[in-house]
């Protein structure tokens, strides 16, 4: 099919790579505009626009498509772009901004979207950080034909996978990328026999992943320990969860609920053990064994070489400035 592409990450590539492998015709590209990143901040292009001008195929970079919006000019000239591709279809994954109306009346056989959740839960920016935040058993992938709502269109394929308890955000990422990238072009191809079958989305079970903020990221150790495990395998890689050791800022990028229980005496944030395999660290009503941690200016350390270079005693609280 003759098709233009959307999307930003690395998420994105992945399909971007698998409908060119297929045979498709991308014959444009919308993309985000390049964005500062790394310790010099210097501008670099997405995942996507770097697979794309390998390509060598057209891309656009506007900052809206919104025509009444901020940057009309953006939002114009990426009309004419997407006017003059005649496209039979436009494809969506993790593209980062709206698709007003006039896009999706762009092309002859609609928009289509790639989302990294089970539609209707988790509708929005972040649903693979939401699910295993909230300790979901499983999640998967829904092609979704696109409409003016957010993630609200019908459901075209769908397929789950198992939220493994080693499971973070960036393991499942590249397993929802690749799953994505694989029901997209199959998708495309049943469009093209015409057996796809279009399913709308249950009015129950609704729910919203909001975008994730960085200050998200710091540890509430009066929860549960199974609540710190989801949102500390939920926030890797970004943003991150983080605690205080000795008032300076502490990531935590592995742990797990331990069997011990918290002891009767301690407070909640305060070490209960230290060993080779593992930190302790009382939770609400258990504790969380850490088992890979970052100091500022540090590299990621599993437990036995961190300590090597930082001595922690049972009795010290963490979380606290």
């Amino acid at each position: 099919m003759k098709l233009v592409f959307a999307g930003t990450p690395e998420f994105a590539a992945v399909a971007l790579a698998k409908l060119l492998a297929a045979g498709h015709e991308v014959v444009l590209v919308l993309t985000q505009p390049d964005r500062p990143a790394g310790r010099g901040l210097k501008l670099q292009a997405s995942p996507v626009k770097q697979l794309a001008l390998q390509h060598g195929m057209a891309v656009a970079q506007p900052r809206s498509l919104r025509l009444d919006g901020k940057y009309p000019d953006d939002a114009r000239t990426a009309q004419r772009a997407l006017q003059a591709a005649g496209a039979d279809a436009i494809v969506v994954a993790a593209y980062g901004l709206i698709l007003p109306q006039w896009v999706l009346d762009v092309p002859s056989q609609g928009c289509f979207n790639i989302h990294g959740s089970l539609l209707p839960r988790w509708r929005g920016a972040a649903p693979i950080h939401r699910a295993i935040e909230a300790g979901d058993a499983q999640t998967g992938v829904t092609i979704m034909q696109m409409d003016a709502g957010l993630d609200t269109g019908d459901m075209l394929l769908k397929q789950a996978v198992p939220i493994l308890v080693t499971d973070t955000t960036g393991t499942l990422h590249d397993k929802l990328a690749e799953l994505g990238a694989d029901l997209m072009v199959k998708a495309l191809a049943q469009l093209q026999q015409g057996t796809l079958q279009p399913v709308a989305q249950p009015t129950e079970g609704v729910t919203y992943a909001a975008k994730v903020d960085k200050v998200e990221a710091s540890i509430d150790w009066s929860q549960p320990a199974s609540t710190v495990c989801q949102r500390v395998r939920a926030f890797n890689p970004f943003p991150g969860a983080s605690t205080l050791l000795n008032g300076e800022p502490l990531k935590i990028w592995a742990a797990s609920v331990s069997d011990q229980a918290a002891p009767a005496a301690c407070v909640c944030g305060q070490i209960v053990a230290v060993a080779q395999d593992g930190i302790g660290v009382a939770a609400m009503n258990s504790v969380v064994n850490i088992t890979e941690l970052q100091r500022p200016g540090g590299k990621r350390l599993g437990v036995a070489d961190f300590l090597r270079g930082c001595e922690l005693q049972p009795g010290l609280r963490l979380g606290q400035a």
